[in-house]
């Protein structure tokens, strides 16, 4: 590979691809400079939160770590990648202090506002290549108004256990401290399945598996689905979910834009103004200003996050039962040869949640996740397995 300049717009130096099977070809990333920092960030016990029905809680709260983040950096694009119960991302020396302070804050908002328990941490990436691993970053362009970040290379992995065992730690900000979490919105009801069921799969190579090997069986996966599902497993339908007049996910929503009290009273009232008048004009067809309903849900289907390569593949797909079965049984022989091991979770419907700029323009982002447990779930068949 060749080497990157360290430059906080290294980023958009990436060139981006649109096909999804260059995934797991390596030619496509790009080591991190070597004074950037990996940042982690998940929800201790999501596990126990999910059997409490509190998987929508859960979703934002991970989400919210790429909104503040973002929100620090003035909307500098930079590398992340949404995990269901959390996020891992990247940012440049210049960003450090400030998105440090953000994890801070962010770390007491999710306790105080909704009782799950965010840790998160910061890593700089000449430990990570001390230990022997790297992070290398790609670009997944799903559509002309959106990319999405892709990590190899086992370093963000890596930065995760370190967390978990209590290195890198950003501590929590005082009582009362909030991030900037403007754009983070939550309002789309369950996806249900339209093809069979929802699967969310997990797939990562084994320990030592040889990386052509590993990139041989994503390509095998990922043409299965092709072959087998519908617009390659994609969730959501061509033209985009149907506006609810009855928001959900507002109470969370609130909660991330508005202190408690009257503030907080007037942002619901904002909400629910906001999804009564976007149904009204979809059912009629009219436009308001610059804001067109059913624009705006073609670019939501085709802007939707729901593959992705983060040391491993992680889908979100909608496929008919036949598919689930292949994959399984690809799957079983890859975890018997030493290729892969992997975790899959059905389940009836998915989640989104989303980072919304502005309704009037494209670049609008949405995260896709199984609604009963997903990407958690077949975290905790993976971590069974091993």
């Amino acid at each position: 590979m060749e080497q990157p300049a360290a430059q906080d717009d290294f980023y958009t130096s990436i060139p981006p691809f649109t096909e999804f099977e260059e995934v797991a070809n390596d030619a496509r990333y790009r080591p991190l400079p070597g004074d950037w920092q990996v940042g982690v960030a998940d929800i201790v016990d999501s596990t126990g939160a999910i059997a409490h029905n509190r998987y929508k809680e859960v979703n934002t709260v991970g989400a919210s770590v790429i909104a503040a983040v973002r929100n620090a950096m003035d909307g500098t694009p930079f590398p992340f990648v949404f995990g269901g119960d959390g996020a891992e991302f990247a940012i440049p020396p210049s960003a450090g202090t400030l998105v440090g302070e953000t994890l801070s804050k962010l770390r007491r908002w999710a306790k105080e506002e909704t009782g799950l328990a965010l840790r998160a941490a910061l890593v700089p990436i000449s430990d990570i290549r001390a230990a022997g691993l790297d992070v290398s970053v790609a670009r997944f362009r799903p559509s002309p108004d959106v990319d999405y970040a892709m990590f190899m290379g086992g370093g963000v992995a890596w930065a995760d256990r370190q967390m978990k065992e209590g290195a890198y730690t950003i501590e929590p900000a005082p009582p009362g401290a909030r991030p900037d979490l403007t754009s983070l919105s939550c309002r789309w009801r369950p996806l249900a399945s339209q093809h069979g069921e929802i699967v969310s799969l997990l797939v990562i190579p084994a320990d030592g598996v040889d990386s052509a090997r590993f990139a041989a069986l994503v390509r095998q996966v990922i043409a299965i689905i092709d072959k087998g599902a519908e617009r390659a497993g994609q969730p959501l339908p061509e033209n985009g979910p149907a506006f609810s007049i009855v928001p959900r996910g507002q109470k969370i929503e609130c909660c991330a834009h508005a202190a408690a009290g009257i503030a907080r009273l007037r942002r619901r009232g904002v909400i629910l103004g906001d999804v009564l008048l976007a149904w009204a004009l979809d059912r009629t067809g009219l436009k308001l200003g610059r804001f067109d309903p059913r624009r705006y849900r073609q670019e939501l289907a085709r802007n939707t996050d729901f593959r992705k390569f983060d040391d491993g593949l992680k889908l979100t797909i909608d496929c008919p039962p036949s598919v689930t079965a292949a994959l399984e049984a690809e799957l079983v022989r890859a975890r018997r040869d030493g290729v892969a091991r992997y975790g899959i979770h059905r389940q009836e419907s998915a989640l989104m949640t989303c980072i919304v700029p502005s309704a009037t323009t494209a670049d609008h982002m949405h995260f896709v996740d199984g609604a009963d447990g997903g990407y958690a779930k077949a975290a905790e068949m993976l971590k069974a397995d091993r």
